[in-house]
């Protein structure tokens, strides 16, 4: 009974101290937005998702309207899969950083480096200032 009560104390420390380093995640092929963080899901509302070829490759293009009055600095990052749903840049980019300004709409898109990735995942965060 000790060993349980102190594994299940060690379990709530380690998901206490985890970060779910994402605030918004979009999928671009089923057009599905996650939210993990209230706040910024509150301030930023996806208003497109869109895929586009380009010479080959893919082009990932989601639009954002901030709902909030002073400036948002975000991070994003995107993620390629295949038509069979498998990541294809293994390499994950950098995040990328963007300031929404207050009522702002602006487009965040990324071309996949990888002729077979078609579809597309964006992360986005608030950015530490």
């Amino acid at each position: 009974m000790k060993k349980l009560a102190m594994m299940l104390m060690v379990a709530m420390t380690l998901i206490g101290c985890s970060k779910n380093s994402a605030g918004l995640s979009i999928d671009g092929q089923s057009q599905n937005v996650m939210f993990g963080d209230a706040v910024l899901g509150g301030r930023l509302l996806v208003d497109n998702i869109a895929t586009k070829d380009v010479q080959g490759h893919a082009r990932g293009i989601v639009t954002l309207t901030s709902q909030y009055t002073g400036d948002q600095h975000i991070q994003y990052r995107f993620y390629w899969y295949d038509n069979d749903g498998l990541e294809v840049n293994t390499n994950q980019a950098a995040w990328k950083q963007k300031i929404v300004r207050g009522f702002e709409t602006l487009s965040i898109s990324e071309v996949s480096i990888n002729p077979t990735g078609k579809q597309f995942r964006v992360q986005i965060r608030e950015a530490n200032k």
